[in-house]
């Protein structure tokens, strides 16, 4: 199930990458294209087939955001959900092997393993969210069953120091 839900920065986000492929990559990549298809037979112009690939790939991508940016639903902070963990929140967890694990609960378009942001559909986002802090999570994985504990919940990054 992919949920139609975003932050508003990820759906700017979603926004300028739209903005960039239509606005400037797709007509640098056409000329381009145009340019090689001056050169003569295409048959074997290596430059016309790969900016033709490229032109592709980009509309693809600017038809994927169109429709999605349609359907996705921006939803907002509100100052009642201090203290519990909702789409949005930053929560630190810990194991009962004193593992740490800082993750953001996002939608699926802003999935960003290197930044800890993980969708709402996961495991550990769906045996989070309304839990408080000091709640312990169960959470059921492929491996089997975990047991987290939460120790912080925020609703602006945390800070590393």
């Amino acid at each position: 199930m992919k949920s139609n839900l975003i932050t508003r920065a990820g759906k700017e986000a979603l926004q300028q990458e739209l903005d960039y492929l239509w606005r400037e990559k797709r007509p640098q990549v056409t000329q381009a294209v145009s340019e090689a298809a001056a050169l003569g037979d295409r048959s074997e112009n290596a430059e016309y087939k790969e900016g033709k690939r490229e032109l592709r790939s980009i509309d693809r991508r600017v038809r994927f955001l169109r429709k999605r940016l349609e359907v996705l639903k921006v939803v907002e902070y509100s100052p009642e959900q201090e203290g519990k963990a909702f789409f949005g929140a930053w929560v630190e967890l810990e194991n009962e092997d004193g593992d740490m694990l800082q993750c953001r609960i996002v939608g699926t378009d802003e999935i960003d393993v290197s930044k800890g942001h993980i969708t709402i559909d996961s495991p550990m986002a769906r045996a989070v969210i309304g839990k408080s802090e000091d709640d312990e999570v169960v959470v059921r994985t492929p491996e089997g069953i975990k047991v987290w504990f939460i120790n912080k919940i925020q609703y602006q990054p945390f800070t590393q120091g």
